[in-house]
């Protein structure tokens, strides 16, 4: 399968790109250099928020993923919402998956963790943008095939374990390891279970 990777360079994204290659999948890198140093990942030069870089992707791979987020330096972030309404509008050639946050999950009373008491207020921006990034992918015209993917509410790197728990808008539990997640989103662009869905998942 032909993958397109935005946001490779990440934690999550370098996660992703080496469990895809792992499995034998084509993966390419979208950059704004071009250049990657990840083995057996491809590179290209463009940006998540050019309509004709992401119409190029989709075009020519079955699958684009996006593992970019918001900026954590205190800018604007406008730009960035504003790209992944590029991606949903011109990325209808492919499927598209997405790593969003976990702020949005809602806890058993049916609120948002972002909004829950003892949120931590250093990751409230990020979380609203998060949110509203799930917003934009609910509301897609039809014929995108999208699905958004929120981790547990703490996720950092770790062990492939290789095991890991399913929900849907309740976190799955308290938190997941940066490759058992690439281990999540593999199997869910292998064997889609999530179609116009989001999903989430924890070890």
């Amino acid at each position: 399968m032909k993958i397109a990777l935005f946001g490779a360079s990440g934690v999550v994204g370098s996660r992703i790109a080496a469990e895809a290659v792992r499995r034998g999948h084509d993966v390419t890198a979208i950059t704004r250099t071009g250049t990657t140093s990840m083995p057996g990942v491809a590179a290209r030069a463009g940006d998540l928020g050019d309509e004709a870089t992401i119409k190029e992707a989709a075009a020519t791979h079955d699958v684009v993923v996006s593992a970019t987020g918001p900026s954590r330096t205190g800018e604007s972030h406008e730009p960035w919402l504003a790209a992944v309404q590029t991606l949903i509008d011109h990325g209808t050639e492919a499927r598209v998956l997405f790593v969003g946050g976990a702020g949005s999950l809602v806890d058993p009373n049916g609120t948002r963790l972002l909004d829950t008491e003892g949120f931590p207020e250093v990751y409230r921006a990020e979380a609203l943008s998060g949110a509203a990034a799930l917003d934009l992918f609910r509301a897609a015209p039809a014929d995108l095939d999208w699905t958004f993917f929120s981790p547990a509410p703490v996720i950092a790197p770790g062990e492939r374990t290789g095991q890991y728990a399913l929900g849907l808008d309740s976190p799955a539990g308290d938190q997941i390891s940066a490759e058992d997640y690439a281990v999540a989103m593999l199997d869910e662009i292998e064997q889609p279970r999530h179609r116009r869905q989001r999903f989430t998942a924890a070890s």
